[in-house]
């Protein structure tokens, strides 16, 4: 039963980032041993055995699939003790599972938390994202916008070249003749192998990422994720769910869309204040990944909350002796 307890995000915070940075260490022996759903597994049940150590009433809206295709934090599913207040949960426990499988960078857990109703129960399907970074007036790039032309856009208001842009891209074939786009203006362009939740974040901090913008497809519920970084770090972002059958439409009904060609924005996607937290598995121009010493496990966890825009980067070190 939801209690009458207000969501409090300040202190629900610090059992976020505990969240985060068990499941982080949960996945760590598999670091660079090849096997994406043992890691991910990992990580799954190390979440969840935090998550309902919280005193909330929460309910995945962002997970790991449908009930009948995860046996655990399942979209719909039940967590924490019940005894709180109702929020919305959404997470992925190991973003970049065959990121962690080959030890290569930045594989993070991530999860985020808002009252209940917060969060756009985004369906299982392609999302077109387009994000870029704080400061910059609402609208200056747009998904209906060829690729080109938002390099232009943003290289004009930054007052440089386009060659002093630098985007990130999902490396895919169907990316293709948007990267080919993209590479005409000039502009740089960092391909990834995995992790669009990391590359839309890499938008908020082009200082020290050197990314200046996020464009491609990708999975719906990552762009859920993304927004809620977005929502504390600052910064935009655009989605449009993309559907391959009938299948996919049937799911978004499910999930109650109904306008099926809506452009969502960053407050469209996450309507109410967030907390969110993400800690590196393996290292990133993000965060350093988990460290290794004779009896310890170091990690590092972004912890943010849309509320005071307050960010801060947690260091734990952890005996292994109190690992199970």
């Amino acid at each position: 039963m939801i209690s009458d307890s207000i969501f409090d995000d300040r202190m629900l915070s610090l059992g976020l980032a505990r969240v985060a940075e068990q499941a982080a260490i949960a996945s760590a022996r598999l670091i660079g041993r090849g096997d994406e759903k043992a890691a991910d597994q990992a990580a799954v049940n190390a979440m969840r055995e935090q998550l309902n150590m919280l005193d909330i009433a929460g309910v995945v809206v962002i997970g790991e699939g449908e009930r009948d295709e995860a046996p655990m934090l399942f979209i719909g599913e039940e967590v924490g003790s019940g005894k709180g207040p109702g929020v919305d949960i959404a997470l992925d426990p190991l973003e970049g599972t065959t990121l962690t499988a080959k030890d290569m960078p930045n594989a993070l857990t991530v999860i985020a938390m808002g009252p209940r109703g917060s969060m756009l129960h985004a369906p299982d399907v392609y999302m077109d994202k387009l994000a870029i970074g704080p400061g910059y007036p609402e609208g200056l790039v747009t998904l209906d916008m060829p690729a080109a032309t938002r390099v232009s856009a943003l290289a004009t208001e930054k007052g440089c070249d386009p060659h002093d842009i630098t985007v990130c891209i999902l490396e895919r074939p169907r990316h293709e003749d948007m990267i080919a786009e993209v590479r005409s203006t000039g502009a740089a362009i960092r391909l990834i192998t995995d992790g669009d939740v990391a590359g839309v974040m890499h938008c908020a901090e082009p200082a020290v990422t050197g990314i200046d913008m996020y464009m491609g497809c990708g999975g719906a519920p990552e762009g859920v994720l993304a927004a809620a970084a977005l929502k504390c770090m600052g910064g935009q972002i655009q989605g449009r769910l993309l559907f391959r059958n009938d299948a996919e439409r049937g799911r978004a009904a499910k999930a109650g869309i109904e306008d099926l060609n809506k452009i969502y924005s960053r407050d469209d996607m996450v309507t109410d204040h967030v907390i969110f937290a993400a800690t590196g598995v393996t290292g990133g121009s993000l965060l350093p990944g988990i460290k290794r010493e004779i009896g310890y496990l170091t990690t590092e966890t972004l912890l943010m909350r849309s509320k005071t825009g307050s960010v801060r980067r947690m260091v734990y070190r952890n005996p292994t002796t109190n690992m199970p």
